[in-house]
């Protein structure tokens, strides 16, 4: 992207204005960025499971050549609950040649998202950029049906582990128009594109969230009109698709819209979830803090904003690097942003719950189990699980949880799971900070559970060991 001093935002310009690279040799990882980033992670002192206890996700866009650095992976693996691919599933790197696919690095970023328990957003099945020179040569009939094969190969691929797909990107021009941008898509086959693109995914995997996604849509203004108008209209006719995408990339020039809550709610009351899909905001100290945590409120305050992604785990390697946008600097070091981000998040109240089993009095010796929902939206739930000990001190505790497909576990905190080869049963045990238990204490652990359809299965709890 390049800044407009006309319009006063961001504009895209060349495919690989996104990919990351480094500004010279990385600098060495302190020791304090180090100790900041490690140990277990817990509701209190991640962006992850603070967020999912506001059930919600925060995640971060992920780059396979990066996997590697153990900084990177250990930031990475600590803070965030959901992965995007930054250039992994585009066009030109899934399907360089017509009809010849290559998953290699995206499987990578969703293997490992989804081997810790994470989830996934897909991007992008179809966009203007970042496509390979044989598309642009096609017929408008040999570019529609490549456009449904590159939807379906895609999609067939990652059947069922993606949570959400950005099925169209960046479909709108900037500026006073509201009209649609040229593309080989829209030259090609018109207004229709972005309907057949929906339709679709929708008939290849239904049970994945569909997503339109844009930027400089943060606020009401002639291009976020035209894509309401666009949501609205395929609502009304039944056109496939949950949810809009914010990318939300702000500097001092180009800020936080004063009606960005407002914005987000009005398209929530379409009856599609609100993303912020790309947040990054330049700048430092107090004003980009203060910038961060305007956009965590605004997703708190809107039922249906499902979530947060940060464009990139660490400033060393943003798009933006120059301008610092991360929460993270450039030695992993937690900066006053990430602060204010955690403090957002952790600073909600949390309705009583909804349903509560007593625990069992504690037996002479192990440890005792016990359930209660926590909290409740139209597509997930949180649980809470209470260890107790009994009569004798513990030092540590393992338990089960099994849930009913097609529910399933989103997210996890203050444990370590591990899953059985069916996804439905989870083995729960102690992290390092809530394993020692005196006689009669208790410590609890959650999850969120994305309910899929199925809104009456509960949770089943297995017996508590204890050591």
């Amino acid at each position: 992207m390049i800044y407009d001093n006309v319009s006063r935002r961001y504009h895209r310009v060349r495919s690989f204005a996104r990919t990351a690279l480094p500004l010279g040799l990385a600098a060495a990882v302190t020791a304090a960025g180090l100790v900041a980033l490690s140990g277990t992670a817990s509701a209190a002192s991640t962006l992850g499971a603070s967020a999912a206890e506001r059930g919600r996700y925060f995640g971060a866009a992920v780059a396979a050549n990066h996997l590697g650095e153990a900084d990177y992976a250990n930031a990475l693996h600590t803070e965030f609950n959901m992965a995007t691919p930054e250039n992994e599933m585009k066009w030109d790197a899934t399907e360089p040649s017509q009809g010849s696919f290559n998953f290699g690095n995206a499987d990578r970023i969703v293997s490992d998202a989804r081997g810790r328990g994470n989830r996934v957003r897909g991007h992008t099945l179809v966009w203007h950029s970042q496509l390979p020179g044989w598309v642009s040569g096609l017929s408008a009939s040999a570019l529609s049906s490549a456009m449904n094969n590159h939807i379906t190969q895609l999609m067939t691929h990652y059947r069922g582990q993606i949570y959400a797909w950005d099925v169209v990107n960046e479909a709108f021009q900037d500026g006073g128009s509201g009209a649609r941008r040229s593309s080989p898509f829209q030259d090609r086959l018109g207004n229709g594109f972005i309907e057949q693109a929906f339709r679709t995914a929708r008939s290849v995997d239904p049970n994945a969230k569909l997503c339109y996604n844009d930027y400089n849509t943060d606020g009401q203004n002639a291009k976020s009109n035209a894509v309401f108008a666009m949501v609205q209209d395929f609502k009304n006719r039944g056109v496939p698709i949950d949810c809009v995408g914010f990318q939300s990339h702000f500097n001092s020039a180009s800020p936080v819209p004063s009606d960005y809550q407002q914005n987000l709610q009005r398209f929530a009351n379409l009856g599609v979830d609100v993303q912020i899909t790309e947040l990054d905001i330049e700048g430092s100290g107090t004003a980009q803090a203060n910038s961060y945590t305007r956009v965590v409120n605004a997703c708190l305050a809107v039922s249906r904003c499902a979530g947060i992604t940060v464009w990139g785990v660490t400033d060393k390697y943003s798009w933006r690097a120059s301008g610092t946008p991360l929460v993270l600097d450039g030695n992993y070091n937690k900066k006053p942003a990430y602060t204010a981000v955690l403090t957002a998040l952790n600073n909600g109240t949390t309705p009583p719950p909804s349903s509560t089993t007593p625990p069992p009095p504690p037996p002479p010796g192990g440890c005792t189990v016990s359930y209660q929902e926590t909290q409740r939206w139209p597509d997930r739930y949180n649980g809470q699980v209470t260890v107790r000990a009994g009569s004798t001190a513990i030092t540590g505790w393992t338990t089960t949880v099994t849930i009913t497909r097609p529910q399933q576990i989103s997210a996890t905190w203050n444990g370590n799971p591990t899953w059985d080869s069916s996804g439905n049963v989870m083995t729960m045990r102690n992290n390092s900070s809530n394993g020692n238990l005196a006689a009669g204490a208790s410590t609890s652990f959650g999850f969120t559970v994305m309910m899929n359809g199925n809104s009456t299965a509960v949770p089943r709890l297995g017996s508590c060991s204890a050591s």
